[in-house]
């Protein structure tokens, strides 16, 4: 069992709105990296297609020492890596069979959607996929229920990034120049009593946030509902899985937060791939 650390969640005016535990053990973020040393070497591979020595992708791909092994051998055995005669490695026939083609886009976001809609009912909350592009903020994918509700989207997403745990996720993860950038073109407008819009304390609260923990929207943009993120990075994408609950489930957010940070990566996966 890790440990965990309580956040007293207070507005900028200083009133205590609620106390949420949050995991931050170590090892929770480990299936993510994972991940990510995956994606690096198949970026690396794709880089050189006439094939690199293990040790040449390795490098390449800069994973840290001992972390190859056993990924590339997952790599080869899925088909995304083969070896070629001289025993380099490039991509393999999976990896290139999803790279192009109307039909295959179609069937790589049935296949992201599946994975969603097993997450959702897996955490037992509203799931998003969401993306940084071009500037804006894009929910790319939603999965809820009648029983899982999605949040009402009352205020347009793009413009309320400051409110949000999907807006705030994506915007911890720019760089100082793109957040003031966004908060430039996007006033930080009150949705609630809870809703940080005093830019100076909205941006330290990014500079803040911790890369492995989620991050939180207690009823800043809704009243009445809970959200969590967290980050999906792979590259120079910017990008974030989140949940949604309403404010009577309050007591699930903790271990919501949880399986949505360990399960981050197979989603990853499957939308890089």
């Amino acid at each position: 069992m890790g440990a965990f650390r309580r956040y007293a969640c207070t507005s900028e005016h200083g009133e205590d709105w609620q106390e949420v535990d949050v995991a931050i053990a170590s090892g929770r973020t480990a299936p993510l990296h994972s991940v990510r040393y995956a994606l690096r070497l198949l970026e690396a591979a794709a880089d050189h297609p006439e094939g690199l020595t293990e040790e040449r992708l390795v490098q390449g791909a800069g994973l840290p020492p001992g972390q190859q092994r056993g990924i590339l051998r997952m790599l080869i055995r899925d088909g995304y890596l083969r070896r070629l005669p001289d025993g380099a490695l490039t991509v393999g026939e999976a990896l290139l069979g999803l790279s192009s083609g109307a039909e295959r886009q179609q069937l790589r976001r049935e296949r992201l959607q599946r994975a969603l809609d097993t997450l959702r009912d897996s955490i037992g909350a509203a799931v998003y996929l969401a993306r940084y592009t071009d500037g804006e903020l894009e929910v790319a994918h939603i999965s809820g229920t009648p029983q899982l509700p999605v949040v009402n989207e009352w205020v347009d997403f793009r413009s309320a990034a400051h409110a949000t745990a999907i807006g705030k996720c994506l915007l911890s993860q720019l760089d100082h120049d793109g957040r003031q950038d966004h908060l430039s073109r996007h006033k930080a407008a009150r949705l609630t009593s809870r809703t940080i819009t005093d830019r100076r304390t909205l941006l330290s609260a990014l500079d803040r946030q911790p890369a492995t923990m989620p991050v939180l929207d207690i009823q800043e943009y809704a009243v009445g509902t809970l959200c969590a993120a967290v980050p999906l990075t792979a590259g120079a994408t910017v990008g974030c899985l989140a949940l949604s609950l309403p404010v009577g489930q309050a007591h699930r957010l903790r271990m919501a937060a949880e399986a949505l940070n360990r399960q981050a990566a197979p989603t990853l996966l499957t939308l890089a791939l």
